[in-house]
């Protein structure tokens, strides 16, 4: 753990969980690789390079540097790129955030946490026994439950419907500021002000 006297970290790494390629670009399951582009964005940066496979970039959001990733591993072995670009850049876990989807949670909420198990999510589980650590930041971004009794692997696998774009887009403006706010002002702070009903 970093000493809590001593600052900041000098570099913040933010990962977002997806499936890399076209076939996967708007899919529930990559809503952490859709928040990332909205951060690198709104930030006036671009994914141009590659790293410890992921597609990163560097600069600076709300006051602090930040390193940005888009593991390229698939889902189920992200944790084998966070783990080496953490290793590589010699970041702390704990100025580690992890941004992906969440079934348990409606579209609309997040849900910001300093620690924790994976939940059953498999990217996340895959980045905690590399890491070999729970302490792992992680925004949860919810993506709903699938309808009837539609397979959880399928529902996940399908994009985004028509009908729930402006409440895609209203989400991933959250968690943009979501994001911000844990750099500026800490994870509790952002915890306050995100984990509570949209609205």
């Amino acid at each position: 753990m970093t000493d809590q006297n001593s600052g900041p970290p000098a570099l913040y790494l933010i990962a977002g969980l997806g499936n890399p390629g076209r076939r996967y670009q708007a899919n529930r399951h990559n809503i952490g690789f859709l928040a990332l582009d909205r951060l690198a964005a709104m930030g006036g940066l671009s994914f141009s390079k590659s790293k410890e496979e992921a597609l990163v970039c560097q600069g600076e959001l709300a006051g602090r540097k930040v390193l940005l990733a888009k593991p390229q591993t698939y889902m189920n072995l992200a944790g084998r790129s966070v783990a080496s670009l953490a290793r590589y850049f010699a970041i702390p876990y704990e100025a580690t955030l992890i941004v992906l989807d969440d079934m348990d949670l409606p579209l609309g909420r997040l849900r910001l946490k300093p620690s924790g198990s994976s939940g059953g999510h498999r990217g996340l589980q895959s980045i905690l026994e590399r890491t070999g650590t729970l302490e792992i930041p992680r925004l949860r971004i919810g993506i709903g439950r699938p309808p009837g009794r539609q397979a959880p692997a399928s529902f996940v696998l399908e994009n985004f419907g028509p009908g729930a774009q402006p409440v895609l887009m209203e989400t991933l403006e959250r968690a943009e500021a979501c994001i911000r706010a844990y750099l500026d002002s800490g994870i509790q702070a952002a915890m306050t002000e995100f984990n509570r009903d949209a609205g």
